[in-house]
C-alpha cells in the first residue's frame, strides 16, 4: 500500500499546501479520501494517477474537502474514462453529489454511483472494507477506517526444510501449490504460520478529539488525524470542531496505533515542525505530513 498526501492545508490552500486530499493505492485500485480544490493538479505533480481513482470517500461538505471533485470528474471525462466511479459521503451525500455532477456544461461519459453513509456503516469491497464513525464538526462529518482482509501466514522456511523441501519446491509451496517429498504430499498450509491481520488506515477528517474516532482507530496500522493548531489554541479549535497536534497524539496513544500522520494545518503555520515536535512529545511515532509526500505501508 502507498499513501500520497496530495493536500495538507486547513480551511484554505496556501503557497506551501493544497486543500485536503489523500490518495491510497491498494495495488488493485486507487482510493481517494477528500478532494479539495486543486486536487487534480496535485495529482499531476505526484506519483499517483487520477485516472486510477476508483472510489472517493468525502468526510464532509466544507469546500476545502470536496470542491476539487467537479474538475476531477470532468477531466476524467476529457481523458476518455469509461470505468465506473463510486462516491461516498455523509448522509447528505446524494444531494451534494447530484449538484457536483450537474455543474457546468459537460457530458458524463462513465457511470457514477453515489453512496450516502451514516456513522457505523461498513462497505465491503474487493479485498478490503471501509467503516465510518461520527466526527465532531459543525456539519455532518465522517471519519473512515479502511482495512484489508486477513492475510495468510508467513512461509516457515525452517519447517519446510525439516520436511525435506528443497530447491524449487519452496517457490511452489509459497505459490499455494502442493509438493511431493518421497511418498508424502506437503500442503502449503502445513508450512505457513497463522493468518495475519490486514493493514488498517484511519482518516479522521475534520474533528475535535472524540471517543468514537479513538475506537475506530483502535490498533490501526496508521492514523491520519487533523492537527489544525498547536496546543496553545486547542480550546478555541475544539469549539470549531478541530484538534491540536497534542490532542491528535493523545488519541493515537490511547488507540494504540502504530503510526500517526498529522494533516490539515492552519495557514498561520508556515512551518509545521513545531506541531510535529508537539505531537512527538506524547506519541513518538508522529509525523507531520507534507504535500506530495509518499509513504509506503508495509505488510506486518
Amino acid at each position: 500500500m502507498r499513501l500520497t498526501f496530495l493536500g495538507t492545508a486547513g480551511s484554505w490552500p496556501t503557497k506551501e499546501r493544497s486543500a485536503s486530499a489523500i490518495a491510497l493505492d491498494t495495488e488493485k485500485e486507487l482510493v481517494l479520501f477528500d478532494c479539495g480544490e486543486g486536487t487534480q493538479r496535485q495529482f499531476f505533480q505526484s506519483s499517483a494517477s487520477f485516472m486510477r481513482v476508483r472510489r472517493v470517500f468525502i468526510t464532509h461538505f466544507h469546500g476545502d474537502h470536496f470542491l476539487g471533485l467537479p474538475g476531477l470528474i470532468q477531466s476524467m471525462c476529457l481523458n476518455h474514462r469509461t470505468e465506473p466511479l463510486d462516491l461516498y459521503g455523509p448522509p447528505d451525500a446524494k444531494e451534494i453529489f447530484d449538484q457536483v455532477l450537474k455543474l457546468g456544461y459537460f457530458t458524463l461519459r462513465f457511470p457514477v454511483e453515489v453512496h450516502a453513509l451514516a456513522p457505523g456503516h461498513s462497505v465491503e469491497l474487493d479485498g478490503y472494507s471501509v467503516r465510518s464513525a461520527a466526527a465532531d464538526h459543525p456539519v455532518p462529518t465522517l471519519a473512515y477506517r479502511l482495512e484489508e482482509g486477513p492475510k495468510r501466514g508467513r512461509f516457515d522456511g525452517a519447517l519446510a526444510r525439516s520436511l525435506g523441501i528443497r530447491g524449487s519446491d519452496f517457490a511452489q509451496l509459497e505459490a499455494g501449490q502442493t509438493v511431493r517429498v518421497g511418498d508424502r504430499v506437503v500442503r502449503p498450509d502445513e508450512v505457513m504460520g497463522p493468518p495475519r491481520p490486514g493493514r488498517a488506515i484511519v482518516y479522521s477528517g475534520d474533528t475535535a478529539p472524540t471517543r468514537e474516532i479513538e475506537k475506530l482507530a483502535h490498533r490501526a496500522t496508521l492514523l491520519i488525524h487533523e492537527a489544525t493548531v498547536g496546543a496553545e489554541l486547542e480550546a478555541e479549535a475544539n469549539q470549531w470542531g478541530h484538534s491540536s497536534a497534542r490532542q491528535a497524539a493523545e488519541l493515537a496513544r490511547a488507540a494504540e496505533v502504530q503510526e500517526l500522520f498529522l494533516t490539515h494545518f492552519s495557514s498561520r503555520y508556515k512551518e509545521v515542525e513545531p506541531l510535529e515536535t508537539e505531537a512527538r512529545a506524547g506519541f513518538a511515532a508522529s509525523h507531520a505530513a507534507k504535500d506530495l509526500l509518499d509513504h509506503l505501508i508495509r505488510q506486518p
